[in-house]
């Protein structure tokens, strides 16, 4: 195994090059207004770095090096967000280097990744940052060379003064700029002087992914840490009693905990530990509820038709304009539960030592990691550290800290460091799901075939609110009723990728399509025609941007060439999340009496993108997880326990089944918006709808290949 050095504060300064002179520039993410700058001699960064919460730093040599502090699971951040600070510094990309900063919450503000709002969130602070470190560098180079800072331009590293001919690169002026005072106010590049951002960048780590560089939570080692493996009581049962003879005679097992609900096998090695714990004989009992998949089909069924709803939104007089209405569509959709699926299954390291608790391992939410080990242990959260691994995905699983919980736990009554590894089982049988949902769409139409009434009830698992009442279509429909309801389940639920809209896209947009039939319109210009009612004559409150909206839906239609050719069947879908819009068509043509999915087209408005390589990436990636996850995958329950244990059986898709896929990007003229989450939600809603227009069957449910409706028909996918 590999070893993996911890880094501390202070060697991240000897990683930096930094030598005396060298430029240190604190800066303050938690607020909008230009950061108020301290210029640090590398003597004082320690102690005076307590009132900031993040670095720049510039070695004599010139080179840059950034501190990031959000958490990189694969959305680019730690790429993305160094682009941006180079870009208003006018540094030289290949002198750019990016180092992981642990948890801070002195220095750090919002360090965590979820919600696809790092970028939104961040955006205006990275690039005063990097204009307040260049300001410095200018007004050393004036003094040194007795000239005006008007007069001196900044490229590629470079500070240059035309009329005297002189330059320099950075590193020859850190020492100056380290006695120099920091404007309040910074002046910000106009975006179309950009070099930086909005060009294609690799990964900053791809070298070390592909080498093999020890990155990620599971290459973690450390000389005399344990090894453990736990064994977790099904859903709604607890641990009666344990029979752990067997395994504590494994070789290479040295101790077996129990604790909370859970027993684990701790040892020298992984490999030991997985025998071990099938040796485990652990007797359960009832602990409340004990649920099965059949079980929640009853209670969705009867919730949906006779639950007391809470009302989310209510425009209008619905029930008269459904009294009133020429022609009534209903309809029902419902998902099953689903695990994350991160390719790198739950892990992390633990050492208790008395009142101190070190913390090491891929978290979304590394701050609830210290919460989480501090409540455990009774101490101050202060005395736990947090670092922070390259997480192999997370989807939202890793929001949780359920498997720091079990660390520290195992640590504390082992008296000795230890590293936690989950298996692939264990992911999917221990796991905290994307709840099920089931949705009851109802529209009204007029005479005409215009929509003036329409009804979503919503009832979801652990799901808290199971709508989004602001999105679209309300807004755009005169009298509109919202409802939802939430079921209390013993089985464990988390935010999965697009928390909520990643099913309720699907509905929303299979049921669109059905009431533009009943309608006798086409799916996009019916769409288009409630845009235009939310933007002339908006009812209520608008969660979304009509504009923005009405952009990628015309700009997918035009670029998928919708509906000009009569052998291709297309499927519409549009959707709003995480302040992002992505419209998106599905091509499906007829061979030899099977429908084949040929490509998807995708329009996505994420305001500017930062990086083309890694937005077109994240489009393309959601667009994957969408359509598998759509088409194949399902977790049931039997007893409380997933009956799909691994991928022998939880149906993930193949290389082989992902088709053509063309991403096309709209210059909306607004800051970066989320991406990491946008372009999965409306993909199986055209997919389902590009199915019906090929086979007349509709599909109400997911996963696809598993409804009765599609049961004779077999979907084929070949690239065009």
């Amino acid at each position: 195994m590999k070893t993996v050095k911890r880094e501390s504060r202070r060697d991240f300064l000897k990683a930096a090059g930094l030598t005396a002179g060298g430029l240190f520039i604190g800066f303050n993410w938690s607020s909008c207004d230009s950061p108020k700058v301290e210029v640090l001699s590398t003597e004082q960064v320690l102690a005076n770095a307590k009132n900031f919460n993040a670095y720049l730093s510039i070695a004599p040599s010139g080179d840059v090096v950034i501190y990031s502090p959000n958490p990189e699971l694969g959305q680019n951040i730690k790429t993305s967000f160094p682009m941006v600070v180079a870009e208003e510094l006018d540094a030289d990309w290949s002198k750019v280097r990016v180092l992981q900063a642990n948890l801070d919450t002195e220095k750090y503000d919002r360090q965590l990744t979820g919600g696809s709002g790092a970028m939104p969130h961040s955006w205006e602070r990275l690039r005063k940052a990097g204009a307040t470190a260049k300001y410095v560098l200018v007004a050393a180079a004036a003094k040194a060379w007795n000239v005006s800072a008007e007069e001196i331009s900044v490229e590629n590293g470079i500070i240059s003064h035309k009329g005297s001919g002189k330059s320099g690169h950075f590193g020859e002026f850190v020492g100056e700029a380290a006695q120099m005072e920091t404007p309040e106010e910074v002046i910000l590049k106009d975006k179309k002087d950009f070099k930086i951002i909005g060009t294609p960048v690799k990964n900053v780590d791809a070298r070390e992914i592909y080498t093999g560089k020890p990155l990620f939570g599971l290459d973690f080692y450390r000389e005399g840490m344990k090894n453990a493996m736990v064994q977790r009581a099904p859903f709604g049962m607890k641990i009666k009693s344990v029979e752990d003879g067997a395994a504590r005679a494994v070789a290479g097992v040295t101790d077996v905990v129990r604790f909370n609900n859970s027993v684990a096998v701790v040892g020298d090695s992984t490999w030991p530990l997985l025998k071990a714990k099938k040796l485990l004989r652990v007797e359960y009992e009832p602990d409340g509820t004990v649920e099965s998949t059949a079980d929640h089909d009853r209670i969705f069924q009867d919730l949906i038709a006779n639950g007391k709803a809470e009302v989310r939104r209510e425009d209008g007089n619905v029930k008269s304009a459904f009294a009133n209405a020429a022609k009534v569509v209903s309809a029902e959709y419902q998902c099953p539960f689903l695990a994350h699926s991160p390719m790198e299954p739950e892990n992390f390291f633990a050492h208790v030592q008395g009142d101190r608790c070190e913390l090491i391992g891929p978290t979304q939410t590394p701050d609830r990691a210290r919460q989480t080990a501090a409540q455990i242990l009774g101490i101050p959260a202060e005395n736990v550290t947090v670092e922070i691994t390259r997480l192999g995905g997370g989807f939202g699983r890793r929001l949780r800290a359920d498997f720091v919980e079990e660390a520290v736990h195992i640590s504390k009554a082992i008296n000795a460091p230890v590293k936690l590894t989950w298996s692939r089982e264990d992911e999917l049988t221990g796991g905290a799901y994307r709840p099920a949902v089931r949705y009851r769409f109802e529209a009204a139409l007029d005479e005409g075939g215009t929509m003036i009434g329409y009804k979503l009830r919503g009832v979801g698992m652990n799901a808290g609110n199971s709508t989004r009442e602001n999105n679209f279509p309300s807004g755009a429909v005169d009298n509109l009723l919202i409802e939802n309801i939430n079921y209390d389940s013993s089985i464990t639920t988390n935010a999965w990728r697009a928390p909520i809209t990643n099913f309720l896209a699907y509905a929303e947009q299979s049921f669109l399509d059905e009431v533009a039939l009943e309608a006798g319109k086409d799916p996009v210009a019916f769409r288009l025609e409630l845009l235009d009612r939310a933007k002339n004559n908006p009812v209520g409150r608008l969660g979304y941007d009509v504009d923005r909206m009405i952009g990628v839906v015309k700009t997918a239609a035009e670029k998928s060439n919708w509906g000009q050719n009569p052998n291709v069947k297309q499927g519409f879908s549009v959707y709003f999340s995480h302040r992002s819009y992505v419209a998106q068509v599905a091509d499906i043509e007829m061979e030899g009496g099977s429908p084949v999915l040929k490509k998807i087209t995708a329009v996505t408005d994420c305001g500017m993108v930062v990086n083309p390589t890694g937005a077109n990436h994240q489009v393309r990636g959601g667009i994957v997880d969408g359509m598998g996850h759509a088409m194949y995958t399902n977790l049931t329950f039997e007893n409380g326990v997933p009956k799909q244990r691994n991928y022998d059986l939880y149906r993930l898709i193949r290389m082989k089944e992902v088709p053509e896929i063309e991403t096309h990007f709209v210059d909306s003229g607004y800051d970066p918006t989320g991406l990491g989450e946008p372009a999965l939600p409306p993909t199986g809603g055209a997919i389902a709808n590009a199915i019906f227009a090929a086979t007349g069957r509709r599909l109400r449910s997911q996963p696809f290949i598993e409804q009765k409706e599609f049961s004779d028909v077999k979907l084929e996918i070949r690239r065009s």
